[in-house]
């Protein structure tokens, strides 16, 4: 779905979703930003870059919601005989 404005060209995966989820993912993502090195010199590159801080969240946001998945799937598995 395209989500594109001005010069700016990209695609969101869907507009819907779970208000909830996303709420926390977006959480998840302020706390790495302000705590963890890895996430604050992700930042300078890809400010460095030319993205902008809410393209930047938006990439560690979807970065987080794969690495949460994994992990949920992982439990699952591990709980499942």
């Amino acid at each position: 779905m395209p989500a594109s404005s001005g010069k700016t060209t990209r695609h969101r995966l869907h507009r819907g979703g779970d208000r909830r989820a996303n709420q926390a993912l977006h959480t998840g993502v302020i706390v790495r930003l302000r705590y963890s090195d890895n996430a604050r010199s992700y930042v300078q590159r890809r400010t460095s870059e030319g993205k902008s801080m809410p393209e930047i969240i938006r990439c560690q946001k979807r970065y987080l919601a794969r690495e949460v998945f994994t992990a949920l799937r992982r439990d699952c598995r591990a709980l499942t005989p």
